[in-house]
């Protein structure tokens, strides 16, 4: 077992790092997984990954089969942070300015106005994403990536923080349009919830003749952007570092891979990986939290090589072939001494 002090020396100087920073940071971040968790029985490692998606400053994509409460998640996520939300269902039939918004005549007849769309808020819950055309798919892309949108000759910002919540069902394929890379590769984590157990199965049955409504939020805007900056914060190491690099590095040389992770999901991986630190109260990142996050992060980035794809290989093998074959830093055996 690795000792993070062994491996960080002591933490990098900033306030950012405070211990007690970190510390209200793991314990808001256990009330939010708890209040969640009440809507959505029986899937905390689930819930944990998408908070640790979100307070990364990532978008997070949902695919499971139906009826599995893709929806109630990312809802129930939206109202416990107490931040503004939207629900866009996409179909077929939606255009680009159903969600970014369109200019249309003022009221005076004379002077044209920008009248903005769902997509202005904290949260977009983009409910069965692919569904809708890659015309009307690609409104996301600049919000996404740079948290503005263009109509006509200005530029708008979006609020912070702006986070997309996607689902899309994986089977079911009539009157879909896969996301293509580009889309797939602003999402930090794509996740799948699955069947629940039994007991949490039997947990549904008994509550389900309460009322689901809206559940009291535990934190609200300005803390959470407050714990998106702390999340920022968290050390990592530059061996750490060294390490994601090798570790993408051997995705676009790996022989099943035509296309493997991008810088962008480099970049992620380590936001993602800080974020996972500070929900367990450290405020250094460690080997097994990059681990833990390559295959969330990666999986659905990578390009598969046809041959490779028709024998049965899937992106997960290749993620685990990958964490095989890279060794991790070796920690020192010296301690470093307190400055």
């Amino acid at each position: 077992m690795i000792e993070p002090s062994e491996l960080v020396g002591r933490e990098a100087p900033g306030p950012g790092n405070r211990s007690d920073e970190v510390t209200e940071f793991a314990a808001t971040f256990t009330a939010v997984t708890d209040r969640v968790c009440g809507v959505v029985k029986g899937k905390a490692s689930q819930v944990r990954l998408a908070l640790v998606c979100l307070l990364a400053r990532g978008h997070l994509l949902l695919e499971d089969v139906p009826g599995v409460g893709k929806t109630s998640l990312a809802k129930a996520i939206a109202q416990s942070m107490g931040l503004t939300w939207t629900r866009v269902q996409f179909t077929p039939d939606l255009l680009p300015a159903d969600i970014t918004g369109t200019t249309v005549m003022g009221p005076d007849g004379q002077a044209f106005a920008f009248r903005r769309g769902p997509i202005f808020t904290n949260f977009l819950l983009a409910d069965e994403i692919n569904r809708a055309s890659p015309k009307t798919q690609s409104a996301l892309l600049e919000a996404m990536q740079e948290q503005q949108v263009t109509a006509g000759e200005h530029t708008y910002p979006l609020p912070s923080p702006f986070l997309v919540i996607a689902t899309q069902n994986p089977v079911g394929h009539d009157g879909t349009f896969a996301l293509p890379v580009s889309e797939l590769d602003r999402f930090l984590v794509r996740s799948h919830l699955g069947y629940p157990d039994r007991s949490s199965a039997l947990e549904m049955m008994q509550s389900a003749s309460g009322a689901s409504g809206a559940i009291d939020p535990v934190v609200g805007p300005e803390k959470v952007l407050h714990m998106i900056r702390t999340a920022a914060d968290v050390f990592v190491a530059p061996a750490l570092q060294e390490y994601m690099v090798d570790l993408v590095d051997a995705t676009r040389s790996h022989h099943a891979v035509l296309l493997g992770l991008s810088p962008r999901a480099l970049v992620g991986l380590q936001s993602a990986s800080r974020a996972m630190a500070a929900s367990q109260g450290r405020t250094y990142v460690v080997p097994d939290d990059v681990k833990a996050l390559l295959g969330p992060v990666g999986n659905h980035r990578l390009v598969l090589q046809p041959e490779a794809a028709y024998q049965g290989t899937t992106a997960a093998d290749v993620i685990d072939d990958v964490l095989t074959r890279t060794s991790p830093p070796v920690p020192s055996r010296r301690r470093v001494a307190d400055g």
